[in-house]
């Protein structure tokens, strides 16, 4: 990928890939979506790339997993960033349609709720590539159940936002459970069991998903609204995570 560092990380814990995206000319980088126990891995990624991070981001607030944006911020100097319709604690906020400059790369930003309110999703129209979160996963997308989420409104955003993109995009989600990597947008348009339906018939499906309670939304989201523990991968920080105790504090 000509001017691009890219490298794509996987949280088995949460099956979370995080995404290094680096300008190959300024060594400038942005992390996207990373997991507080893997803040040292990423660290060391950074640094063993020649890359300086410049940002450390999120597509949404996450329920099942903590963020490492923090703790980076705290390793690296880098600065954090969501969306402002989060309403969760960062350095900079996005809006829709927001561009962001690493070095010589352009990320934008587009806001693609329903799965939360402030789901966005990260486009590299340079390389065609798209950030999804959990708007668009690999044949299927987030739950809308909890956390603002709204299927219709998860149903038109991924038709405006993310399939109005050429199709030869790629698609990277921020989870994957079945050991896949990437799509495309033309695969989606075609295959995704859920989002080629009508948008009644993708109701109707969302409704009966069954899923159980994410497992780690009660420490999560306390956590991720404040961007994540400071301290990077600190030993009693990781026991609460283990056994799900929130922060004392807000």
């Amino acid at each position: 990928m000509s001017g691009l560092v890219f490298r794509q990380l996987f949280d088995s814990t949460s099956s979370t890939y995080t995404y290094i995206i680096g300008c190959a000319v300024t060594r400038l980088a942005a992390i996207i979506d990373p997991v507080y126990e893997k803040v040292s891995r990423d660290v060391t990624t950074v640094s063993e790339l020649d890359l300086k991070l410049k940002f450390a981001m999120n597509t949404h607030c996450h329920a099942d997993h903590v963020t490492g944006t923090a703790a980076l911020r705290s390793a690296t100097g880098c600065q954090t960033i969501i969306s402002r319709a989060s309403a969760a604690k960062a350095d900079l906020f996005l809006d829709d349609n927001d561009k962001l400059k690493i070095g010589e790369l352009e990320l934008e930003a587009r806001s693609t709720p329903g799965h939360t309110d402030g789901c966005m999703t990260f486009v590299l129209h340079s390389h065609q590539m798209c950030f999804t979160g959990d708007a668009l996963m690999i044949r299927a997308c987030g739950r809308t159940d909890f956390q603002q989420g709204d299927a219709r409104r998860l149903y038109s955003s991924v038709h405006s936002r993310v399939f109005s993109l050429p199709e030869e995009f790629s698609v990277y989600p921020a989870h994957d459970y079945q050991g896949r990597t990437q799509s495309s947008v033309r695969e989606e348009k075609l295959y995704n069991p859920r989002l080629t339906k009508s948008e009644d018939e993708f109701v109707q499906i969302m409704e009966n998903l069954g899923l159980k309670y994410p497992a780690k939304l009660d420490v999560s989201l306390p956590w991720n609204m404040r961007c994540g523990p400071t301290e990077a991968e600190d030993r009693d920080i990781l026991a609460d995570i283990a056994a799900n105790k929130p922060p004392l504090t807000l």
